[in-house]
């Protein structure tokens, strides 16, 4: 199972800033233009910085307004806002180092919000993503897999919990959801 959370992408990169790309205008509501123009957006961004790899992770969104869609990043390093605007070119942008952690918060525990932040518009409805991925990460920043036996979900969440060094903040059955028509799921969350 790919986590954006605690061994994930997120924290296994050290993923701490969060950013927001938006299209001006009607906006676009092809998920795969927004993948080409996140595909050119990273590889441009790249380059801009002295074409070293540069490990980041992004999650499109719907826009609650019918805007189409937009798309949420998170990267490890400062860049700046004008380089980002340049690399991008479709509209507005922000970005940000995350904050409102206790003083002696590092890196790792930034990042981790950062994975929880980009992990909740991974679960919103995937309306027209025609099967698509929910999110996209750097080609070589994938995080080492890591694989486990257990019986049962609740087995499952006891391995990853003691791994993660705490319980998880929110739990999902499928068996909770009535539309569900995949094998049986779980997924969780972890606070920062």
């Amino acid at each position: 199972m790919r986590s954006l959370y605690g061994r994930g992408d997120c924290a296994a990169n050290r993923l701490n800033r969060l950013g927001t790309l938006t299209y001006r205008g009607d906006g676009v509501h092809d998920p795969r233009q927004v993948r080409a123009d996140a595909a050119a957006f990273f590889r441009t961004l790249r380059e801009d910085l002295g074409g070293q790899p540069l490990p980041y992770v992004w999650v499109p969104e719907w826009h609650p307004g019918g805007h189409g869609l937009h798309l949420h990043f998170a990267v490890g390093r400062y860049i700046k806002r004008s380089l980002i605007e340049q690399a991008w070119g479709h509209g507005f942008v922000h970005i940000k180092l995350l904050g409102d952690l206790p003083v002696d918060a590092g890196r790792l525990e930034e990042s981790r919000l950062s994975a929880r932040y980009l992990s909740k518009y991974i679960v919103k409805d995937s309306q027209a993503l025609e099967g698509l991925h929910r999110y996209e990460v750097a080609q070589g920043f994938q995080p080492r897999r890591e694989s486990f036996t257990a019986a049962t979900g609740a087995e499952a969440l006891a391995v990853i919990s003691t791994q993660m060094a705490r319980a998880p903040e929110y739990v999902w059955w499928s068996s909770e959801g009535e539309d569900w028509q995949g094998p049986p799921a779980v997924w969780a969350s972890w606070a920062a």
